[in-house]
Parts: structure tokens; C-alpha cells; sequence
């Protein structure tokens, strides 16, 4: 869904691997945070495409942040962690108030791309198009003022 870029919300997130990151920290990189959970089906499937586009962009300056969801179980968020071999920041919204600040749905996944100037500029609610978040992607990489 796009959006007419709005700032994103500013958030302090801690990482599973205990690094403290904040909205404002990230500016400069274009940021895809995603909104999951362990049990969600969807989520799960659309892991290995979050993997590779990851990969794919994160030389250029990208930034993947994946939050599992308020009621999710810390020690089932780091076993899908590792058994999957994430390679992008993991983080649990512990009190439920990153998802409120960002406005999420009751409904996962929820993703939500973020410019180089901090502004959400697309919101999607389910897997994404791929292809189309590609698009998206290159084209905020390609602006450094973007």
C-alpha cells in the first residue's frame, strides 16, 4: 500500500543479540520493518524472500528489522532466529508499544518501508509483491536524500 511518506514513528528496539537501535539511528538507510510472529504461517513463509532481499540490497545501505509480535515466546522468536540463520535484526515487541506506534493491524505480517530520510513511504499487510518491493527499494536507495 503506498503511502504519502509520513515520518516514521520514533522507536527505541532492542535486538535479540542486545543491541539498542532507534528509528531515528537508522536514518540514512533505507529500512524494511517487519511485523511477525512464530506462529503466523505467512510470516514464516515469507522469511526466506526477507532473507534474500536482505542480501541482495543490504550492501547498498539497506536494513532489514523484524519484530515478533507482543505475545510472542522470546525462546521460540531466537530458535526461528537461528534455525533459520536471519541474517538482519531480531527484536520482540515485549509491551506491544512498537506495533502501536507504527500503527500495525491486528493482523500479520505487516511490513513497513522506511527512506533514507526516516519517512515511511509503503505499508504492506501481508507478503509483499516481491517484485514490487524490489522496485521500491531501488528506488529509495537511489536517491541519498530520498
Amino acid at each position: 500500500m503506498s503511502l504519502r511518506p509520513a515520518p516514521a514513528p520514533h522507536v527505541r528496539i532492542a535486538t535479540l543479540s542486545g543491541e539498542a537501535l532507534s528509528t531515528e539511528a537508522l536514518r540514512g538507510k533505507v529500512v524494511l520493518v517487519n511485523f511477525w510472529a512464530t506462529w503466523c504461517a505467512e510470516c514464516l513463509a515469507e522469511m526466506p524472500n526477507m532473507v534474500d532481499t536482505h542480501r541482495k540490497f543490504a550492501p547498498r545501505g539497506y536494513e532489514t528489522v523484524a519484530i515478533a509480535v507482543q505475545k510472542d515466546d522470546p525462546t521460540l522468536v531466537a530458535q526461528v532466529a537461528a534455525r533459520r540463520g536471519l541474517p538482519f535484526k531480531v527484536a520482540i515487541d515485549e509491551r506491544g508499544d512498537l506495533a502501536e506506534s507504527f500503527g500495525v493491524p491486528r493482523v500479520t505480517p505487516v511490513s513497513y518501508l522506511i527512506d533514507r530520510q526516516g519517512r515511511v513511504v509503503k505499508r504492506y499487510v501481508g507478503e509483499p509483491d516481491w517484485a514490487e518491493l524490489h522496485s521500491a527499494i531501488e528506488a529509495a536507495l537511489a536517491f541519498p536524500g530520498s
